[in-house]
């Protein structure tokens, strides 16, 4: 039945488009026909009866096909045995099929006005169809019978052109190829992935723009006011800096100083969200990596050659030139009107917030943003799998076990002699401070590794930036802020108290686990998403609830305000884990790993003092 649908479309099309359309569906018989015959040879070759000739006589042997060494179970009929049913039970009633069928076919518009549109029976009629259907079951018979004679030519076939031996032969040598290819590119370096990837990034998009003939558009604008240069040098200075700084550290601040440039530029074009949200960005991961640069040997920078480094800030150069070039092309060929003219209103009127980016996060495209905060979460949990050995929380009972009244065992990164040991002795004599601080940097950190310069910071400014990550938090649905730009500035909040105390300030200042709040995070935002559908409506569709209050007026609340506390927690939550991991976790080893250096100094000074004696 489905096989003269096809024929019976194929028939229409021909009719229409004559000679051309007579071959093609000449072609579909034919390959019909030879489904037919090699479908009657798989069915002969495990079923039928076979016979051979003997070598001593005419005589022919039967060999009977391979059965099954026992009865087949019935968990192993019920697929081929329900597919069975369904097909014979729909050959003959097909209405189900068609119903399910039509709204796909009503998609596509017929082959000609005047050719009626193809309905599901058994039985259509004695048609041209029926003819080209009973054509296909007699040459498929015909090639079956004949399958003998017709393997006999296919030796003859030189073996050069055999299809088995050409095929055998492409995959063999694509395999080869892929071990080629592997063994060149696949060296366990970092900086090598990274150089393959962004040379691809560079090479393909070249090609496309010169294999296409797309030129810049003429009428470019470098630059509209005199700031914008002056941003910009700002981040070529920057990138240059990165390339020659002599210092790691350098190096990542001169990174950061591009990213503060490019806020810059972002604020200057009136993207106020765009450039708060990068400042934040660019001031965490600032951390961050002078962090995770401290498990790193302090010479892995310097074994790079001169050469290396100007070959890769050509490459970046290209790469941001291509990108830039592609970017104008694809904005002067522009032929639809874009979608974001339709956002102002909609942002006002349907999700009904000022800021156009922060509805359109937490409103238009809340399905991207859901979608990012599950990202976040689940890299978070990467970077915590990749440095933690034990569980966070028992890592965070581990934290509290140590005796914070012991500051004699805390941090201190190399065996001091005898004389600075004094000294230290002397000055945490003077560095004890009562165990109802707020700070507790006094009687957890050792004073060579206390600022007072991050702790006099930190007790002013702590509690200010939580009050104001809040208000970004409330206040982004219609001025610049939102829950991304909040959590942003809450992380940085517990940064500081983690610089200003070490690890110890971090638990204090949130005793909760990193993993639950995303996990709230995460819940709220689904809860927003699902709320909408116990009253009828569409997954994460906004509602605007009216009240009065006796002082502060007339107040409108937007049900999307929930979805961007979800957003917030996920982020606070992304941020403390960071930290714990390439904080606090790193912390703990270095510890480790310094008591386990001055066990085994001590040790060699007892055993010198041992043979001495």
């Amino acid at each position: 039945m489905a096989k003269e649908v096809v024929f019976e479309s194929f028939y229409g099309y021909a009719e229409i488009n004559g000679v051309w359309g007579w071959i093609v569906l000449g072609g579909v018989v034919l390959a019909s026909a030879i489904t037919v015959a090699y479908s009657a040879r798989f069915l002969w070759g495990s079923f039928a009866t076979k016979y051979r000739q003997t070598d001593d006589d005419d005589a022919r042997v039967a060999v009977k096909p391979t059965t099954f060494h026992g009865a087949p179970d019935a968990v192993f009929l019920a697929a081929p045995a329900a597919l069975a049913v369904l097909t014979l039970v729909f050959a003959m009633a097909p209405g189900p099929v068609q119903h399910l069928v039509e709204p796909f076919a009503a998609l596509f518009a017929p082959v000609a006005p005047d050719v009626e549109p193809t309905y599901l029976a058994l039985w259509h009629g004695l048609t041209p169809v029926l003819g080209l259907s009973v054509l296909a079951w007699v040459l498929g018979a015909a090639l079956f019978w004949l399958h003998g004679r017709i393997t006999d030519p296919q030796r003859v076939v030189p073996a050069v052109l055999d299809a088995e031996r050409i095929y055998r032969y492409s995959i063999r040598s694509l395999d080869d190829f892929a071990v080629w290819t592997t063994s060149k590119t696949q060296r366990g370096s970092l900086g090598w992935y990274l150089f393959i990837i962004v040379a691809v990034a560079t090479a393909v998009p070249a090609g496309v723009i010169a294999l296409t003939g797309h030129t810049v558009p003429e009428h470019v604008i470098f630059a509209e006011q005199p700031m914008q240069v002056v941003l910009a040098a700002v981040i070529i200075a920057g990138g240059l800096g990165a390339v020659w700084a002599p210092k790691r550290f350098m190096a990542v601040l001169m990174v950061s100083l591009c990213g503060w440039g490019i806020a810059g530029i972002f604020a200057l074009q009136g993207a106020p969200d765009l450039a708060l949200t990068l400042l934040l960005v660019e001031s965490i991961v600032l951390v961050v990596f002078v962090l995770a640069l401290r498990t790193l040997p302090a010479g892995i920078w310097t074994q790079n050659p001169t050469r290396f480094r100007m070959g890769r800030a050509l490459l970046g150069a290209g790469f941001g030139a291509i990108i830039m070039v592609a970017a104008a092309i694809a904005m002067d060929s522009r032929t639809a009107e874009p979608i974001s003219v339709e956002f102002p209103w909609m942002s006002y009127e349907i999700g009904h917030g000022a800021n156009i980016v922060n509805v359109t996060l937490v409103d238009i495209r809340v399905w991207d943003t859901f979608g990012e905060i599950t990202v976040l979460a689940a890299a978070a949990t990467g970077v915590a799998s990749l440095i933690f050995v034990k569980r966070r929380d028992v890592q965070r009972r581990a934290l509290h076990e140590v005796p914070t009244g012991s500051v004699g065992r805390v941090l201190s990164d190399k065996v001091l002699s005898p004389r600075q040991a004094k000294e230290v002795q002397v000055a945490r004599s003077f560095a004890t401070v009562a165990r109802e601080a707020w700070l507790v940097a006094g009687r957890t950190l050792a004073p060579e590794h206390r600022s007072i310069i991050f702790e006099v910071v930190t007790r002013l400014m702590f509690h200010a930036i939580i009050l104001l990550s809040v208000y970004l938090l409330l206040a982004g649905h219609n001025t610049p802020g939102g829950g991304f730009a909040g959590g942003l500035l809450a992380g940085l909040a517990f940064l500081l108290r983690y610089l200003a105390g070490g690890r110890y300030e971090l638990e204090a200042a949130i005793p909760f686990s990193a993993g639950a709040l995303m996990g709230w995070g995460l819940a709220v935002a689904c809860f927003t998403g699902v709320l909408p559908l116990i009253f009828g409506g569409h997954a994460f569709q906004s509602f605007i609830v009216d009240f009065d209050l006796p002082i502060f007026g007339e107040h409108h609340l937007v049900s999307s305000v929930l979805f961007d506390v979800g957003v917030y927690l996920v982020v606070v939550g992304l941020i403390v884990d960071v930290l714990r991991s390439l904080g606090s976790e790193i912390d703990v080893r270095s510890e480790q790993e310094h008591r386990a250096g001055q066990q085994g100094h001590s040790i060699h000074s007892q055993t010198s003092l041992g043979v001495a004696r």
